[in-house]
This record gives structure tokens, C-alpha cells and sequence, in this order.
């Protein structure tokens, strides 16, 4: 987990970020692909559609949307499939999961850092 790290994509892109995976299922209003600069777009990785529009965002939604998050990336064979990729990528150098949200606490992105922490301290 030491090699995965987190940021908004709107954030100036560092060669120490390593790898670039943008973890958003829609493309960051305002980004280029050249400002981007990005390794990955793992648009599956993120909430469902249902899930993303039914959070909206609202801060007093997040915890069940946590829950529900979770229990996407827990049983979805493609979002387990992704998982793995990072932490193989993570093996490598670092990663950088990047994310749009304005919204530092209650965005998807923290409860797939969760789920990584999770799951690296099963491993140990």
C-alpha cells in the first residue's frame, strides 16, 4: 500500500505520481488527455452507474453509499480483476489513483483506498 497513492486529477501532474490511473467512470470536466496524462482509465473500477447517480454527492448519503461501494468492489469480478492490476502495477513503482471529486471526505475514491488498505493488510 506504501506505493498507492490518491489525488484529484485536477491537481499538476508529478513525475513521482508513477503509473496515472484515472478511477472516475466519466471523464473530468475540463481535462485534456494531454493534461492528464494518464497510464490508465479504469472507468469500471467505479461506483456503478445506479450507485454513482443515486450518492450524488450528498455528504449525508455517504456512509450507506460506503457500504454499498464496498460491497461492488467485493463481489464484482471486474472490479476484483482491477484490484489485482494495481496492486501488481503497486509492486512496480507507485501509483497514483486519480479522481474528479471536489469533495476530499466523501468521494468514491477514499472507499477504494479503504478497500486497498483492506485487503494489503489480509496479504501480510
Amino acid at each position: 500500500m506504501e506505493n498507492i497513492f490518491m489525488k484529484r486529477v485536477y491537481e499538476p501532474y508529478d513525475e513521482s505520481d508513477g503509473c496515472r490511473i484515472l478511477i472516475d467512470r466519466l471523464w473530468p470536466r475540463g481535462i485534456s488527455k494531454e493534461t492528464a496524462k494518464l497510464s490508465y482509465w479504469l472507468k469500471d473500477l467505479a461506483p456503478s452507474n445506479e450507485l454513482r447517480k443515486w450518492f450524488c454527492h450528498k455528504p449525508e448519503l455517504f456512509e450507506e453509499f460506503r457500504r454499498r461501494y464496498l460491497d461492488e468492489l467485493r463481489t464484482d469480478e471486474q472490479k476484483r480483476e482491477y484490484i489485482l492490476e494495481i496492486f501488481e502495477m503497486a509492486a512496480q513503482g507507485p501509483v497514483t489513483l486519480l479522481y474528479g471529486a471536489k469533495d476530499p471526505v466523501y468521494n468514491h475514491a477514499l472507499v477504494l483506498m479503504e478497500e486497498l488498505g483492506r485487503l494489503a493488510e489480509m496479504e501480510r
